[in-house]
């Protein structure tokens, strides 16, 4: 049974984990990038825990998104070939996995010569979901045959939960940053369909509709988009105002 001392090393090391975990999440990365930094953190929070992944199912379809070694990504292939594993009854169940190595030879016996032939003996699976485009586990392997403890379980399932947590709420902030600049463009481009139809409207006399039926005609005449058309025409007007200007100007210099 562990020490106090032991356990408050245990929680000290989660807290860092988790704290440069929230650091990494606040950060504007993408889900590549924030995986590969969940995996990295959870060997620094679980004791034991050597090699981290995370399988990723899209569509049924499983695939490594984030991993700290390779011989954690063969692992998990193993198990995606045959549609059967710990990480796969992860996702699946909602449960967490945890085994040694040398007890899984009858339930998954492919994955436990391939963890063997890499030195892995032991493997803790939590599942992970984020939202309907992300699920899938969060794979920890021990090259110990200490097949983990309640203790880290209980540690994978806190982390998972802020991981989890984290995650959403960074994908969250990501699809309104990508929604705000989505409405600036809209508006600068609105803003252009709007002068372009101001100034169609004043040279050629005709109404709002027209106008801009006329901004439509030419987009589609040309297969340009009607923003660009706009954009285009205002800066046409702008410049042979601006020569015209030039031209006055110089008149009344020479005189």
């Amino acid at each position: 049974m562990p020490n106090e001392s032991s356990v408050n090393g245990y929680l000290d090391d989660v807290n860092a984990a988790l704290t440069a975990l929230t650091e990494t999440l606040e950060t504007e990365s993408g889900d590549a990038e924030l995986l590969d930094a969940v995996c990295a953190q959870a060997v620094r929070a679980i004791p034991g825990a050597d090699l981290a992944s995370v399988t990723a199912i899209h569509t049924g379809s499983p695939r490594t998104a984030a991993s700290t070694d390779d011989r954690a990504v063969e692992i998990d292939r193993a198990q995606y070939a045959l549609g059967d594993g710990p990480c796969l009854e992860a996702a699946r169940s909602g449960e967490i996995v945890r085994l040694s190595v040398r007890t899984a030879d009858r339930a998954w016996p492919d994955f436990a010569a391939t963890a063997r032939k890499l030195g892995v003996g032991s493997y803790l699976a939590a599942p992970l979901h984020i939202d309907e485009t992300l699920s899938g586990a969060l794979n920890l392997f021990g090259f110990g045959d200490h097949g983990f403890r309640d203790s880290d379980s209980d540690l994978l399932e806190l982390y998972t939960t802020v991981v989890s947590s984290g995650l959403r709420t960074a994908r969250r902030y990501r699809d309104t940053r990508r929604l705000v600049v989505q409405l600036e463009d809209a508006m600068r481009t609105r803003g252009a369909i709007e002068q372009a139809k101001g100034i169609l409207m004043a040279v050629h006399k005709v109404s709002a509709d027209d106008a801009f039926g006329l901004l439509v005609t030419e987009s589609q005449h040309s297969n340009t988009k009607l923003h660009e058309v706009a954009s285009r025409f205002v800066r046409s007007v702008t410049a042979d105002r601006s020569r015209g200007a030039a031209i006055r100007t110089g008149e009344g210099v020479k005189r």
